[in-house]
């Protein structure tokens, strides 16, 4: 018997088999294979790849998780609860490898080439297939990425609930939405802007959008909502007014606001700072700019920050400043677990694995006490050579125990204290009566002068950085 032979025998025994017992289908959700054709289809969309386990630092299996142990206790909290990760759809599901030079190069075995709502709510099997095998409580979505737009709002609204209601059912009791969105920079009707366009019917048409948004990341539970204004900004001021667009945007956050609170949606608004890109300028430059204009417009209390990684360094900061900068002005709601290529220009939405920015990351977020009800999503996507369903699991891995490594070092940079004993002992010359003085506004400057004409000309000792380093390094 030949070898095409023998494997078409083994083929049919297997099932004649699965006829018998009625076991469920395991074939993948390969189009080829018929077993895909419906949305409605049960089988596995990753084959072959089991739940995710905790095999710890020394396994070498790229299936498995070597830092992040989910039950594992740290500074009083669970692992999963310091992270509360979750899974980006747009990235893991509807990410196609392009980029400004090329075309797409992932063709996932599930995909038809359609953009239906049958080939949406087969991706939504897959999404939560993932997320099940991942070992994972969270995901995020952008409402376009999830349900095609119609021939009309109403129409698009029809989709979205159609496969919002499959999610719903997906989701079951413990899943749920980190947090939703609007996508309000991808249709050519967003080409000026959403809530900043310089047309009165975009603007409504933004609002009805994120209307509809809230709704449904109110009805699948979600903990937050987020604004991200990639195109609320301007690319010259020479057309462009400025007050005026800023004043229409604090009047759509307002509305947003209002909105929430009467469907009795309790999650957290989130605004994601972006400095530029698709705009020139956009008004949510970094975390100080966006507290200065919650503060401006009187939001500063009903909004905190969706703090992304390679968004800080393309405004010229570090990831752990923007974190810093949101936490020391209250704000410091959600992460985007990403970060970028210095020698790249624009956002490439990496997964972190740099464990040194990961450790600052989570010293900002012990300092936090958390992020709940916020977390860690995965704002990253696979590289374009990488072209393998296993690799989404294995970038997910990655990024999960680049941040549990994070998690573990600063826990020991805090229980050891010499870092802070260091920061203490800089500081200590105000840790006197006249420090006190000065640290609540009661040092005037005719009383300063009498103390440094008393004086005279001051010592200024090291500020031992190189050590700070040293201790840094040496829990790495």
């Amino acid at each position: 018997m030949k070898p095409a032979e023998i494997l078409l025998l083994v083929f049919c025994l297997n099932l004649v088999i699965l006829g018998v017992f009625g076991n469920p289908p395991t074939c993948p959700a390969d189009l080829e294979t018929g077993c895909g054709d419906s949305d409605e289809w049960k089988g596995e969309f990753f084959p072959g790849i089991p739940k995710i386990k905790y095999e710890g630092p020394s396994s070498k299996k790229a299936l498995a998780f070597k830092w992040y142990n989910a039950e594992e206790v740290i500074l009083g909290k669970k692992m999963k609860d310091w992270f509360r990760f979750s899974v980006a759809f747009w990235h893991t599901f509807r990410g196609t490898g392009a980029d400004p030079f090329g075309a797409p190069t992932k063709y996932w075995p599930w995909e038809d080439g359609t953009n239906s709502v049958a080939m949406a709510k087969r991706r939504m099997r897959a999404n939560f297939e993932f997320i099940e095998k991942l070992g994972v409580d969270w995901w995020c979505f952008h409402d376009r990425d999830i349900a095609p737009d119609g021939n009309t709002l109403e129409e698009t609204n029809s989709n979205l609930d159609e496969v919002v209601e499959l999610a719903k059912e997906l989701q079951g009791s413990k899943i749920r939405p980190l947090w939703g969105t609007a996508q309000l920079f991808l249709h050519p009707r967003y080409m000026h802007g959403g809530a900043t366009s310089s047309e009165l019917g975009v603007y409504a048409f933004a609002a009805a959008q994120v209307k509809k948004a809230i709704e449904v990341t109110h009805y699948l539970g979600g903990e937050n909502y987020v604004f991200w204004g990639g195109r609320e900004g301007y690319h010259s001021l020479l057309n462009t007014d400025m007050g005026r667009e800023l004043d229409h945007l604090a009047r759509f956050l307002e509305a947003a606001v209002a909105y929430k609170k009467k469907i009795g949606f309790n999650g957290t608004l989130l605004i994601e700072p972006k400095p530029q890109e698709p705009t020139k300028h956009q008004y949510d430059w970094d975390a100080a700019t966006s507290a200065n204009f919650l503060r401006k417009y009187g939001l500063i209390g009903e909004f905190k920050l969706n703090i992304e990684c390679n968004h800080a360094t393309l405004s010229g900061h570090s990831c752990h400043h923007e974190l810093e900068t949101a936490r020391l002005n209250g704000i410091l709601g959600n992460i985007d677990a990403n970060t970028g290529d210095p020698q790249i220009g624009w956002d490439t939405d990496q997964f972190l694995t740099d464990i040194a920015e990961a450790t600052m990351v989570m010293l900002s977020v012990i300092k936090n006490g958390g992020l709940a009800p916020g977390g860690f999503n995965f704002d990253a996507k696979l590289r374009r050579e990488s072209t393998d369903v296993e690799d989404l699991f294995i970038a997910h891995i990655g990024g999960m125990d680049t941040l549990a490594r994070g998690l573990r070092n600063a826990a020991k940079i805090i229980e050891d204290g010499s870092l802070a004993e260091l920061v203490r002992k800089r500081y200590e010359s105000f840790d006197t009566e006249l420090g006190a003085l000065i640290e609540a506004g009661q040092a005037d400057f005719e009383f300063l002068e009498k103390k440094a004409l008393q004086w005279g000309e001051p010592k200024v000792p090291s500020a031992k950085q190189e050590l700070a380093e040293m201790i840094f390094q040496s829990a790495l």
